[in-house]
């Protein structure tokens, strides 16, 4: 990790305190081209937005698959204040971003939660199946 990487990542702790002034959970993230310069900036919004899925790097995520080529994408780092939960960690991964640095991981993250927080990525549900397999099959069947 270079200076450069140092202030793109100082940025994203800094929107992580916006979102946190304007109400929501203090996370942020922006995306960095191959120049390094800033292509978009991110923060959380689930509670203002009263969207569970409205985490920063997700809508980074969904906002460089859908607007920059991918021979493009595949050359962005996005810079985030928190190590990436599993639902964005995909949606990062399905959009080729090159790279992501991040200033908290889940662990320090985890760490600075009040005792009995509990946590939406661990929740229990449970999942029944497989059934239905021929029809399920005949849906999905030659499309790949």
């Amino acid at each position: 990790m270079d200076e450069s990487d140092e202030r793109h990542l100082s940025r994203a702790v800094e929107l992580a305190v916006e979102a946190r002034a304007n109400g929501n959970p203090p996370f942020g993230s922006l995306l960095i081209d191959v120049s390094g310069a800033v292509i978009a900036e991110e923060q959380n919004t689930t509670l203002t937005d009263r969207d569970i899925t409205a985490h920063p790097e997700l809508k980074l995520a969904r906002w460089a698959a859908m607007e920059l080529p991918e021979s493009v994408a595949r050359t962005v780092t996005m810079f985030t204040s928190c190590e990436p939960c599993p639902m964005c960690s995909n949606a990062i991964a399905r959009a080729r971003l090159a790279r992501v640095v991040f200033a908290l991981s889940n662990e320090q993250l985890q760490a600075l939660k009040p005792a009995g927080f509990a946590n939406p990525d661990s929740a229990e549900v449970p999942y029944d199946g497989p059934a239905l397999g021929e029809q399920a099959r005949a849906a999905v069947d030659g499309y790949y």
